[in-house]
């Protein structure tokens, strides 16, 4: 008789050399295993002696009819006839479609859903040993409680909370399949099927919806071109008011400036007058100045056809020259010496007689003569 080490090099040289060596000392080489792996089992891989487990799996060793252990990915070794692999387990994240089902909200709405559940196996000998089918149990159970959760929503609230519906029905799931070794690491709802009354009722009410939307949508947009406009009109009030006050601003001051510079055209004339006035003969010139002044006036009566009131004396050119004279004494004896004399401008007698006689000659323009008698 063999012994085991002796076996074991035979076996390692076959499968170096090709499987027809192997199978001439009585080893197979189940390949189906490897590439299509199944947790049920019906189609559990063979006992070869040397057993090479793929990643992600965990094939469940029963050593006469016991559990005896958990074979990790790579070589092992099992022994013929009293060690069976009973069970083999994917431990990769597993998706199973949850068929459709109807269901009942609160507000008794029936509607159809189905969804995709996403697992994982954790603990594959609670999963060998736990339950029976854990692919059919899980599937149950997400149906049942995703029944059990729709019950308690609304159509609004389920459509509203569809992310937090999924979490309740994972949590749901794991609370049930932690005894069996499995995970629920999501579940994801596909499709809700609504009957066909209650469609066209939710399409009307968008519709609705969207056209109010747009009434408000358009009453502002109104509301804000109305505030607009409102707001360039009193700019534009304000700015033709600030452009109205500074051109009444500017109007004064230039009719002030102008004030001021024919007042002082008009002092200067006057010191003119009054240093002429101040030289040698310039008494007989005023006077001369003065009954020229007053024959003139008397011509422009004489071209007009208004009528005038004229003092009595009016024909005395003599009087009038001695009045003018008589301001000229009045400007002489109050002259600074040493400088040009100095013309009063408020309440004088020059400017009675230049403002006397520039009156007189506006009647002479503007009334007619006066009837002689």
């Amino acid at each position: 008789m063999m012994s085991r080490a002796v076996i074991t090099t035979r076996a390692v040289h076959a499968l170096k050399h090709g499987s027809k060596d192997a199978e001439k000392l009585g080893f197979t080489y189940n390949r189906l295993a490897f590439s299509q792996p199944s947790r049920s089992t019906g189609s559990t891989p063979i006992n070869t002696i040397i057993n090479f487990v793929p990643q992600q799996e965990a094939w469940v060793v029963e050593r006469m009819g016991k559990f005896s252990r958990i074979l990790n990915p790579g070589l092992n070794i099992l022994l013929p006839v009293i060690d069976k692999i009973k069970y083999v387990q994917v431990l990769k994240e597993i998706t199973i479609d949850i068929p459709k089902q109807s269901a009942i909200t609160t507000d008794n709405v029936n509607l159809d859903i189905d969804g995709v559940l996403y697992l994982k196996i954790t603990d594959p000998y609670k999963t060998s040993y736990g339950i029976e089918d854990p692919e059919f149990a899980v599937s149950q159970l997400a149906q049942t409680t995703m029944r059990a959760e729709l019950g308690k929503l609304t159509l609004e609230q389920i459509f509203q909370e569809r992310e937090s519906l999924n979490v309740t029905i994972v949590e749901a799931i794991n609370k049930a399949s932690e005894p069996w070794g499995i995970t629920c690491l999501r579940y994801e709802i596909r499709d809700i099927a609504l009957p066909s009354r209650i469609t066209e009722a939710m399409q009307m009410q968008v519709e609705a919806e969207r056209k109010k939307r747009a009434a408000i949508l358009e009453s502002e947009g109104q509301r804000e071109a109305e505030i607009n406009v409102a707001e360039g009109r009193k700019r534009a009030r304000i700015l033709a008011s600030e452009a109205a006050q500074l051109e009444q601003v500017n109007r004064a001051k230039g009719e002030a400036e102008a004030l001021l510079a024919v007042a002082k055209a008009r002092a200067t004339g006057l010191h003119s007058v009054a240093e002429a006035l101040s030289q040698a003969q310039g008494k007989d010139a005023a006077s001369l100045v003065v009954a020229e002044q007053y024959v003139t006036a008397f011509e422009k009566l004489a071209r007009t056809n208004n009528t005038l009131i004229l003092p009595s004396n009016a024909g005395d050119i003599s009087n009038v020259v001695g009045q003018a004279m008589s301001i000229y004494s009045t400007i002489t004896r109050n002259q600074v010496p040493g400088g040009s004399p100095q013309i009063p401008f408020k309440g004088s007698d020059v400017e009675e007689y230049f403002s006397d006689h520039e009156g007189t000659e506006d009647k002479c323009d503007s009334k007619p003569p006066h009837p002689s008698s």
